[in-house]
């Protein structure tokens, strides 16, 4: 069995779950490869040892760069901040690495431009890329697509997307590098928004064409968490909301904030054709709403809850029996086997760097579009905004 080894870099929250899904996903599916939890790269060289002892990692370093040099390594798992996604991919890339990297692509058009023509480059010599749009490995998602693309919902006329967290809804929450332009690219629109704008345009199979947007920034300044007397300037959107048109004629409505009071995860979407509907929110995450105007009688129509925990449901063969039901980490732990397969198989995963692309090109014209009145703004799928 070929062996192959991930060097991760960056351990804080996304790459704590990044961790358990190298750990987890030899266990639950039958692989054609065998990932190993090889190296684990952070900032600083005492805190990068300890969460490699803590995650299960085999070695550890402060120098992401030397893991590209390293024979053992095939695979570069990118779980930092967006301002060195470009530069670690690139350089991965180039260097013969096999690459995923975690959502947003990028922090600019230009950045993820120059990280899909790496990737078209490393797809010659047989490298692989995929960027982390975990949500499309739902089941109850995954399940939507199949639907979707059976022709069960007819003709696409809306797709209703929302992502509503509030973890910064009091000014008192501290600082982070999340509210930096510098280092996140954007916020709400970026950091969550990105999902949304994937997750249509995956379940659709179509693209957005142009969007109509307004942006929000609730509060400018907050408390620095290690000297709270000391603030940081947020320069990042809190809120933003769009409509759009996909190129099928769809028409589409989307809201990214984080600070929607009481919702802690609330990914929804709905999604209304001329032969049926379907719905779904994260939070009950193994449930799908499915309509089907062709089959319920007028007296007793209504949407039904599916459960999505059956052995022939997506991804679930590797999983539990009927009815128990899965958790936010193994959708990531479904994308290392997606990963790991393609890599084996020598196709390309997805989504890949080009799909990334095209998010990037969404968010570059929703804050376009609410810098200049919320004018309709139409994104170019072969260039730049």
């Amino acid at each position: 069995m070929q062996h192959l080894g991930v060097a991760l870099i960056g351990h804080s929250f996304m790459g704590a779950v990044h961790s358990q899904a190298w750990r987890t996903v030899g266990h639950a599916y039958e692989l054609p490869a065998r990932p190993a939890r090889t190296v684990l790269v952070g900032r600083r060289a005492q805190g990068a040892a300890h969460a490699a002892e803590r995650l299960g990692w085999q070695d550890s370093t402060d120098d992401w760069k030397s893991v590209l040099r390293r024979d053992d390594v095939h695979i570069v798992d990118i779980c930092t901040p967006g301002d060195s996604h470009a530069e670690i991919a690139v350089a991965a890339l180039d260097a013969g690495k096999h690459v995923l990297c975690e959502k947003p692509q990028a922090n600019t058009v230009a950045e993820a431009e120059t990280m899909a023509t790496a990737a078209s480059r490393a797809r010659a010599r047989g490298i692989r890329a995929m960027v982390g749009f975990t949500y499309r490995r739902v089941p109850a998602l995954a399940l939507a697509r199949q639907l979707i693309a059976d022709g069960r919902l007819g003709d696409i006329r809306h797709v209703r997307a929302a992502y509503l967290q509030d973890w910064l809804y009091d000014p008192r929450a501290p600082f982070t590098w999340r509210l930096q332009r510098e280092r996140a690219g954007a916020g709400a629109l970026g950091d969550i928004g990105s999902h949304i704008v994937d997750l249509s345009q995956y379940l659709l199979g179509d693209t957005i064409d142009g969007v109509s947007a307004q942006t929000a920034t609730f509060v400018d300044v907050r408390p620095l968490a290690d000297s709270p007397e000391r603030t940081g300037q947020v320069t990042v959107d809190d809120a933003a909301v769009f409509t759009a048109r996909f190129t099928g004629g769809a028409l589409a409505t989307f809201e990214a904030t984080r600070y929607a009071t009481g919702r802690k995860n609330a990914l929804r979407i709905e999604v209304n054709g001329s032969c049926g509907s379907l719905a779904f929110d994260f939070e009950s995450m193994n449930e799908l709403s499915f309509y089907d105007a062709a089959q319920d009688a007028v007296n007793t129509a209504g949407f039904r809850r599916i459960l999505v925990t059956e052995p022939g449901h997506p991804y679930l063969e590797g999983w539990w029996p009927p009815g128990h039901g899965l958790g936010y980490e193994h959708a990531f732990v479904h994308q290392a086997r997606d990963l790991v397969k393609a890599i084996a198989e020598g196709t390309d995963p997805a989504p890949g760097f080009e799909a990334g692309l095209r998010v990037q090109k969404v968010i570059a014209a929703v804050e376009a579009s609410a810098a200049d009145g919320s004018r309709y703004t139409r994104i170019d799928r072969h260039g730049s905004v």
